[in-house]
């Protein structure tokens, strides 16, 4: 096994997961026309995809722990090959609305090539290893975005879901042939009753908080199913407290280092989709408005592609500054780092240099806290359960950005002015957005405050994160070093 080799394919793998995210906003105007449907059923093709991929994250990293992490990442690859495949062949909604279900089940890639790098990698390699794949989340999206954009526009539509196919199974191949799998698995069953348990509640509160923009904030329709999600999380939780191999350990997630890890974990990811959300739309808006900068999808890609590839760069920084401080301090700087980018874009909004430097403000700060979270995770959790713990982290980012879409198209749908015959957001409600993204990466600098320190060699996977021996139902293989 080559360690470098091992990092690049799985770096690799959740790149193109993440990528998925992003694949079809370009598209998003013209999908109605292309799938003959209405745009309010057209907007399912988002939807579907951050459903699956919340109700994936969890469930896929416990059936990593349980029955190997390679072959469900295998797994995870075969979907969204599946996907990609029925997407580019589609000609109706129902077909593209399964195809990005099954795309967005790729997500677990993410926390389950984490919880691999720590059980095979040699410990020098871990830290930077796992800060990258971390980082992947957020720059996968980032750079797929202008990708997209240009794909979009060249040539038609279905060449995207062909890339994403070919891009998928050349992970798939490279996976297979060059990461071996950890040996290293957890006792029981897998609670089939939890994870469905989870995934209806999942459902109903980010249908709601997604949807309900559309459907009324006080609908039937939304206030029902926010009602449903509390319902159902109560007797889950109920139930995961009671049974012998929970989906998710509770008694573990409400470990102080877990708890507000998760907590700050929401309110980072919240920070980070409200850039992707006001930033594009400050740069497309038209020129008549006074702020707008009148850029094509394309160009305002373009112009915020740099931010993904700071994201990527500075997770090896990332990683240094947990060897030497502790997660803890990478994810504190992290945040504040955003907070700093988001006050900055206040003032930053004359010109598209500017709004590229807030966003590369924004997308570093990202970078390093993104790339933290999993040592705060891991320092905290049973070895024999770390992906599903990541799983379970991922998951709380996942909301965090359906929290931020929601708040964000709420408040600019709401703070606007017309300008010959077009409504449009206003700069005020733009600055607004800011203020909240910075309040949320601030609040988050706060909770991560309240985490216990972490040790560094614990964090990133050193002998004394190994798991003691005689755990009931658990096989435990000390990766070599």
């Amino acid at each position: 096994m080559r360690p470098g080799f091992v990092v690049t394919v799985l770096a690799s793998c959740g790149l193109v997961a993440s990528f998925m995210q992003t694949l079809v906003i370009p598209l998003i105007p013209s999908l109605p026309t292309i799938l003959s449907a209405e745009p309010a059923d057209a907007s399912w093709v988002i939807t579907v995809t951050l459903l699956a991929a919340a109700v994936i994250m969890p469930v896929s990293g416990r059936l990593g722990d349980l029955y190997g992490k390679r072959g469900i990442l295998l797994a995870s690859l075969v979907l969204l090959v599946a996907g990609s495949v029925v997407c580019a062949l589609a000609g109706s909604l129902l077909p593209m609305v399964v195809g990005r279900g099954l795309q967005g089940c790729a997500m677990g890639v993410i926390p389950l090539g984490i919880s691999i790098m720590r059980d095979i990698l040699p410990a020098d390699r871990i830290g930077s290893a796992i800060a990258m794949m971390s980082a992947t989340l957020g720059v996968g999206g980032a750079i797929g975005l202008p990708v997209s954009a240009v794909v979009a526009q060249t040539s038609s539509w279905r060449v995207l879901f062909w890339m994403a196919a070919g891009l998928g199974a050349a992970c798939l191949t490279l996976l297979w042939f060059v990461v071996p799998d950890s040996r290293v698995r957890a006792g029981g069953r897998f609670d089939w009753i939890g994870a469905l348990g989870l995934a209806a509640g999942l459902v109903s509160l980010l249908l709601s908080i997604t949807k309900g923009a559309s459907w009324g904030w006080g609908s039937p329709t939304t206030l029902g199913l926010f009602a449903a999600a509390v319902l159902v999380f109560l007797v889950w939780g109920w139930y995961q407290l009671r049974v012998r191999h929970p989906l998710v350990d509770l008694r573990v997630s409400a470990r102080r280092p877990v708890l507000f890890t998760n907590m700050a974990s929401v309110l980072v990811g919240f920070s980070m989709y409200s850039s992707s959300l006001v930033l594009p739309q400050l740069l497309q808006a038209p020129a008549i408005t006074g702020y707008g900068l009148g850029q094509s999808m394309v160009e305002a890609g373009l112009w915020m592609a740099p931010g993904g590839l700071v994201m990527m760069a500075l997770s090896p920084v990332s990683a240094g500054l947990t060897r030497r401080r502790g997660p803890r301090t990478s994810l504190m700087v992290g945040a504040g780092v955003i907070a700093v980018g988001y006050l900055a874009s206040t003032l930053l909004l004359d010109n598209v240099v500017e709004i590229m430097l807030a966003c590369l403000l924004v997308s570093a700060g990202v970078g390093i806290a993104y790339a933290a979270m999993p040592g705060l995770i891991m320092g905290s959790v049973p070895l024999r359960e770390t992906a599903s713990a990541n799983g379970l982290n991922s998951l709380m980012r996942s909301v965090g950005t359906s929290v931020s879409s929601a708040v964000m198209a709420t408040l600019l749908a709401h703070m606007t002015f017309t300008v010959g015959s077009l409504t449009v957001p206003s700069l005020t409600g733009f600055r607004v957005a800011f203020l909240i993204a910075a309040g949320a990466a601030l609040t988050g600098l706060l909770v991560t405050w309240l985490v216990p320190r972490v040790r560094a060699a614990s964090a990133l996977g050193g002998e004394d994160a190994v798991e003691e021996p005689g755990v009931e139902g658990v096989e435990v293989v000390t990766p070599k070093r």
